[in-house]
């Protein structure tokens, strides 16, 4: 199976992306406008073969300080290729997102993926405060 890793918008395709984020844990029934909107507002990797979109995975960054990696996904017939971990290396590369001073995600199942990149538990988990709405994207 020869993979390419594609930044370009026109590369995304929203059907593969929302029909997987759709069904996801972390994002069920999250409509199509919200994932297209949450794409163009991000930096997007796809990772792509010949039948066409088989990962996603992207970053909201202000690209001075911080980045939170978030919606990263290879469908099923594509995993265990390495294609989550190349397109994770692929954003934390990216020439616009270098010197960051914190890179963020959260994930119930993929730590090795991350842990493999020098990913780690957060030093002081008392420190991090959050404001979560998981029903907000039905709305």
């Amino acid at each position: 199976m020869s993979v390419r890793l594609s930044g370009d918008p026109a590369d995304i395709d929203l059907d593969v992306v929302h029909g997987y984020l759709t069904r996801s844990y972390w994002s069920p029934g999250i409509s199509r406008e919200l994932v297209a909107r949450a794409a163009a507002n991000s930096l997007c990797v796809s990772a792509l073969d010949e039948t066409g979109q088989i990962g996603f995975a992207r970053v909201i960054t202000d690209r001075a300080t911080f980045a939170w990696l978030a919606d990263v996904f290879v469908l099923e017939r594509a995993r265990g290729l390495g294609i989550g971990r190349a397109m994770v290396r692929w954003l934390m590369e990216h020439p616009e997102l270098q010197n960051l001073r914190r890179w963020m995600l959260a994930t119930w199942d993929a730590h090795g993926v991350y842990e493999a990149l020098g990913w780690k538990p957060v030093d002081r988990p008392d420190r991090l405060l959050q404001r979560h709405d998981p029903e907000a994207h039905r709305r």
